[in-house]
């Protein structure tokens, strides 16, 4: 989703642009705070999404603003952590970023990738970013091991019904049709039918 200006409409005449990037990771998380704090740092155009930061994969809007970035241009985020949760992919999009001679800076955090001392604080927070990350996922792998140990854990529900995928298949429907029925994949129906009964 954007915001403003379409990014195929800036730094026409040579004028510099400031590209905003918000992130959220869940769709029930709201984006309204970031894009405030963006709209008031001065953005011309702001580009958000829904999506996981632990990667890059699949985040369509962050492409968008890295392919229109232009020399003397800033891309704005309200924290590091919008941008990368992995200092791999962190160091990966500052160095697009000064590719196309634009800068990097944040809303909250003190920092202008346009000198050296930006690019060591950068590197800093990506660092911290990506330790609360490898933290978080420490503590839920230790909470499920105690929940187990306890006979408390239960799991993630099933999202696929094998007893309906089993029936559907005793009428005579194949594995598209299945899949068409219940909306799933047919790499799940394939999955159900192996499962024991």
């Amino acid at each position: 989703m954007w915001y403003g200006l379409d990014p195929s409409e800036t730094n026409k005449g040579g004028t510099l642009t400031t590209i905003g990037y918000a992130r959220v990771s869940t769709t029930d998380q709201n984006l309204e705070i970031q894009i405030a704090a963006l709209k008031a740092a001065g953005c011309d155009v702001i580009r958000s999404e829904k999506r996981s930061g632990t990667s890059t994969t699949g985040r369509a809007e962050l492409q968008t603003v890295l392919d229109f970035l232009r020399k003397g241009d800033v891309l704005m985020v309200t924290r590091i952590d919008r941008l990368a949760r992995s200092i791999g992919d962190l160091q990966d999009i500052v160095r697009a970023v000064k590719a196309k001679g634009a800068t990097l800076k944040a809303t909250e955090q003190p920092f202008d990738t346009g000198n050296i001392y930006g690019e060591l604080t950068v590197n800093l927070l990506g660092c911290f970013a990506e330790f609360e990350t490898n933290l978080r996922k420490e503590r839920q792998a230790e909470g499920i091991a105690k929940a187990k140990a306890a006979g408390i854990y239960k799991g993630r529900p099933p999202s696929i019904d094998v007893t309906k995928v089993r029936d559907l298949k005793k009428k005579g429907l194949g594995a598209s049709e299945i899949a068409k029925a219940l909306k799933i994949g047919r790499a799940s129906v394939y999955r159900a039918l192996l499962t024991a009964p």
